[in-house]
């Protein structure tokens, strides 16, 4: 593959999942302290990749899980977050300021926060009172960041009685980080005719739903914009049809992430819309994607993994075809904004 080192691929991910008895035992702390509340307080990219888990509590729990914009929490505050809180931070760094500034933010008021860092010897690893430390890099920590997340939700239901198939999920778990390197050596040829296809292509409309959206999100707003400069333009599949839907016309391109779990008509009513008044309309599924041993119901709670898992293929084809790689910057880290 391009500009890959599966091996460094294979340690990072099962880095991730290996966590597992260390978030159910910090979590398992939490319940029994008093904990009433989990809020998902990222920054940037980190904070969108951890929708899947705050959408799976919200929708599957009774314990109450929120995703705020944690600039706004800081500058404005929460009703619900106090010293029976689990904050919930992501940063690879350790470092992203903004990020800092919302742990000492919820540590005042009483929250117990638990850092998820690619480095301890940083700001978040080492403020936090549980830090879960998981090195990766920029083309890893997409799956790194989903899978650490979903533990913690799946952790949660599981001390809350709400998730007999604790043990099994995440023994199948186990067995993801090769799955996952097989889709993306299935996907290398399909990744380098998209970059082709791509390599000019100045705006991309892309949709998803229920927990692929957040990788629809991110894809567009913190690889494509960000990393590429293509402009993009990431809807939700169900709000496609209040407004968007008016963009689309021959030559306008439509990505459809679609995923496994209950909102996938949501994404097929698009590719129908679609199909009829655009002659660029490219699906990407996840069910595409053979995983022996991963049950039905753990691959619509890693839809979005493995879409991550694909996408980073097209990201390396693209980088090469642009002549762009994906560090370069105009301004993030390099300007004072």
């Amino acid at each position: 593959m391009l500009n890959f080192d599966e091996d460094r691929f294979l340690r990072i991910e099962a880095g991730a999942l290996s966590l597992a008895p260390a978030i159910h035992a910090a979590i398992g702390t939490c319940l029994g302290n008093g904990a009433k509340n989990i809020f998902f307080l990222g920054t940037g990219g980190a904070a969108i990749l951890m929708q899947p888990a705050a959408l799976l509590l919200q929708r599957r729990s009774g314990f109450p899980a929120f995703m705020e914009i944690a600039a706004e929490l800081v500058t404005a505050g929460h009703h619900a977050l106090g010293n029976d809180s689990i904050v919930v931070i992501p940063s690879l760094s350790g470092t992203t300021k903004e990020s800092v500034a919302t742990l000492d933010f919820c540590k005042a008021k009483g929250a117990t926060v638990i850092a998820l860092v690619g480095h301890k010897e940083t700001p978040l690893g080492q403020k936090a009172d549980h830090s879960f430390v998981n090195f990766a890099e920029d083309d890893t920590s997409s799956e790194s960041f989903y899978l650490q997340s979903l533990l913690i939700a799946l952790s949660v239901m599981a001390h809350r009685g709400e998730f007999a198939d604790y043990a099994r999920t995440v023994a199948e778990l186990s067995e993801l980080p090769k799955q996952l390197l097989a889709a993306k050596q299935a996907f290398e040829p399909e990744a380098q005719r998209l970059a082709a296809a791509f390599e000019n292509e100045p705006y991309h409309i892309i949709t998803s739903a229920g927990g692929s959206w957040a990788q629809a999100w991110y894809y567009g707003m913190c690889i494509l914009e960000e990393m590429q400069w293509i402009r993009t333009r990431p809807i939700h599949a169900a709000d496609f049809f209040h407004g968007t839907l008016e963009l689309v016309e021959k030559g306008v391109s439509v990505v459809i992430f679609k995923g496994e779990d209950a909102y996938r008509p949501l994404t097929d009513r698009v590719e129908n819309f679609a199909r009829q008044y655009t002659d660029k309309v490219t699906v990407l599924d996840a069910a595409d994607f053979p995983m022996p041993d991963i049950s039905a119901d753990t691959r619509a709670l890693i839809s979005p993994v493995i879409l991550a898992t694909i996408l980073e293929r097209l990201s390396a084809h693209l980088e090469v075809r642009r002549n762009h790689p994906l560090t370069t910057r105009r301004y993030y880290k390099k300007v004072a904004y």
